[in-house]
């Protein structure tokens, strides 16, 4: 970068050496004007001298023979010359013989000349006769008028002065171009490369060294200048490592290199003012040695402080899913668990944790196995500050320790028996499909034109070894989220699709089946084949199965959703949109989406006696009318939500009032209940 320097050395040295040229340029032209005004006086006097010795003689003669005619003839000779501006012939006594006078010369640089020379000189000269007598005749008198030797005087002095000062603004132009090659230009340069160097690195850049300066005072300055930012540099090294040396004193732990607990308060505030904004949880673990103390005693306290550091780089491997990681003192560690949505997702790290100390740690040719307890708080529940969060996890720590070692606990025992139950809930549910322990029940679906059953939706249901059933909105979420419900999607669709074919079999070839998917069945690639062999292996059409999806899960990545849904449509099955209307209903995304059925959330058919409940439904089912979309609503269960849903357009409904979900042989025997009631309702009508 070019530097804009409006007081820069040059251009001071530049208006320092002008003027002092154009002063000594005028002192000189000065002096050489004084001199040549006193060269025109002595030339005046010359020109004076030479004529009145020319006209010595004439004047001579023509006063020794009082010739008066030749008196003017030399009156009119001297009068030739036009700075004469008087002259005269005579003796003293006895007057003048000849004389002549005319006016001053009228030139316009008198009012500089008459003061310099005076306005005009007189010269005289003695005329006397030839030797041996030498008698004195008179006088031979003239008068120069100054006026033009002045004006050449003037002419000079201008070209003088005007030679005098281009000179001199030559010279300082010479010498200004010197000093901008010699120093100027190479004192730029050197700027511009100081202005690029690093204030934190400043033994990066070096200066070059200046080519021709090597050796005199300007390479001295580059080579110190040099060593200077190089010394500087090793200095602010120095002092940087010696601050960050004290600030890791201050922040972190000096055996195992984490944060210390004023560190972690830091984080911790800041990860609590993050999860206010955002409206999530925070859970803090306290994760404290069982019998730390006996180790240290058997191994020695040196082989203690290694198992410690052992420890520590363990908990590093969970890094990437904490928010925080410090230690306590002692035997204690603290790992903060930020922007978790419910508190299973702690109790899934602490048993993680615990399950890690299970595996032992080789020191000095031994192994050792190490074991915890550890301490759950969660934010906002139990404390909206650090220091309420970290006391009562130390606290939680403490007191199931006391109880029974080598476990978790929270600090709200309700939330600590959850998710026991949860992890023990999830563990059965990775056996239940293999011990056979779901079923599907169906539900009839009435279509409303027709008046009578013409789909059923396949419903799961677990058992659990104890004899109690599991509600579905409680295992499968956890199926979702530990992967099984895929293996457990594939095992519903082939009972569903296997139950259809013997309906089919039965008779019943226009019933349709309804199959629900969750998102992650949905977004597996492997679902349009499996549909596809599912149909053709039970030898069903492709119109009588029927997928249904979430409108919440559509949402969540609608352009995935999109690609899938698509993909899927390839297969031939229907597809409908299911609890429609409880999440961001879009008639944009309705539009891009293959959809073939709209399902009326429950939750608004019961709202129907309220008008905010039957303005919903009256919108949904005209939106399923402008689309070209069957609109079936469920939870339908008393006969005045069936009436108004008829009314308003809807064409099928599902739901109490007409059947619980029931096992297939029961539905079976509803199916041929409901055959032979549209068999004798055709006989009356005809």
């Amino acid at each position: 970068m070019k530097l804009e320097l409006r007081n820069s050395l040059s251009r001071k040295l530049l208006r320092v050496v002008l003027l002092s040229a154009l002063a000594v340029g005028l002192v000189l032209s000065c002096a050489q004007i004084v001199f040549g005004a006193y060269k025109t006086r002595q030339l005046i006097e010359a020109d004076a001298q030479r004529i009145l010795r020319m006209t010595r003689d004439p004047s001579t003669q023509a006063i020794y023979s009082l010739d008066r005619e030749m008196g003017a003839q030399v009156m009119e000779g001297l009068f030739q010359h036009e700075s004469i501006r008087m002259a005269s012939i005579g003796h003293p006594d006895e007057g003048l013989l000849a004389l002549n006078i005319r006016p001053p010369l009228r030139l316009p640089t008198r009012w500089l000349t008459d003061p310099i020379f005076g306005r005009d000189q007189q010269f005289s000269i003695p005329l006397v006769g030839k030797p041996p007598y030498n008698e004195y005749y008179g006088d031979l008198r003239i008068t120069l008028d100054t006026a033009r030797y002045g004006q050449e005087f003037i002419s000079d002095s201008i070209v003088i002065l005007i030679v005098g000062i281009l000179r001199a603004l030559t010279m300082a132009l010479v010498l200004y171009l010197i000093y901008q090659w010699l120093l100027t230009r190479p004192l730029t340069k050197l700027i511009e490369h100081l202005a690029q160097i690093n204030p934190d690195r400043p033994g990066e850049h070096k200066l070059p060294m200046v080519k021709g300066h090597e050796r005199n005072e300007l390479g001295l300055w580059v080579e110190t200048a040099n060593g200077l930012l190089a010394s500087i540099e090793h200095n602010m090294q120095l002092r940087q490592e010696a601050e960050s040396s004290l600030h890791r004193m201050a922040q972190y732990d000096a055996l195992t290199g984490l944060p210390n607990r004023q560190q972690l308060q830091q984080q911790l505030d800041h990860i609590l003012d993050e999860a206010r904004r955002l409206q999530r949880r925070v859970a803090v673990l306290c994760l404290g040695l069982d019998d730390f103390k006996g180790i240290n005693e058997q191994y020695s306290y040196q082989a203690g402080d290694a198992l410690l550091q052992a420890l520590a780089n363990r908990l590093r491997d969970f890094g990437g899913r904490l928010g925080a990681l410090a230690r306590l003192g002692g035997d204690q560690f603290v790992l903060v668990l930020s922007g978790i949505e419910q508190p299973y997702e702690a109790a899934e790290l602490a048993q993680a944790l615990l399950d890690g100390l299970e595996t032992p740690i080789e020191l000095d040719g031994q192994r050792i196995r190490l074991r915890g307890t550890i301490g759950i708080t969660l934010y906002p529940e139990d404390g909206d500050s650090t220091e309420k969060l970290l006391q009562k996890a130390e606290q939680t720590m403490t007191l199931a320790k006391n109880r029974s070692r080598n476990r978790y606990q929270f600090y709200v025992a309700s939330i600590d028996s959850e998710m026991r139950a949860r992890r023990e809930l999830e563990k059965d549910l990775g056996e239940a499909l293999k011990r056979n322990e779901f079923h599907l029940v169906y539900q009839p679906q009435v279509d409303y034109r027709q008046n009578r059953i013409t789909g059923v939706e396949a419903l799961l249901r677990w058992k659990h070894p104890q004899g109690r059933l599991i509600p579905p909105d409680l295992f499968i979420p956890l199926a979702e989220q530990n992967g099984s419900i895929i293996e457990i999607g594939k095992w519903v669709l082939d009972q569903a699709c296997s139950q259809l074919h013997e309906w089919h079999e039965q008779g019943f070839a226009d019933l349709r089946m309804a199959v629900n998917l969750s998102t992650v069945q949905l977004r597996h690639p492997q679902l349009p084949d499996m549909i596809n062999e599912l149909l053709r292996n039970h030898q069903l059409p492709a119109e009588t199965l029927e997928l249904e999806v979430t409108e919440t899960g559509l949402m969540e990545d609608i352009e995935a959703a999109t690609h899938n849904l698509h993909s899927l449509r390839r297969s031939g099955a229907l597809i409908a949109i299911d609890d429609f209307g409880t999440g961001y209903s879009s008639l944009s995304y309705l539009k891009s989406l293959p959809l073939d059925k709209i399902k009326i959330d429950k939750s608004f058919v019961q709202d129907i006696g309220q008008d905010e409940g039957a303005t919903i439904v009256r919108a949904i089912v005209q939106l399923g009318k402008s689309l070209g979309m069957t609109v079936i609503a469920e939870g339908v269960e008393t006969p005045e939500q069936e009436a108004y849903l008829i009314a308003e357009g809807c064409q099928e409904g599902q739901g109490y009032y007409y059947s619980k979900p029931l096992p297939a042989h029961e539905l079976g025997l509803l199916l041929r209940q409901s055959r032979r009631f549209d068999r004798a309702l055709n006989s009356e009508l005809r």
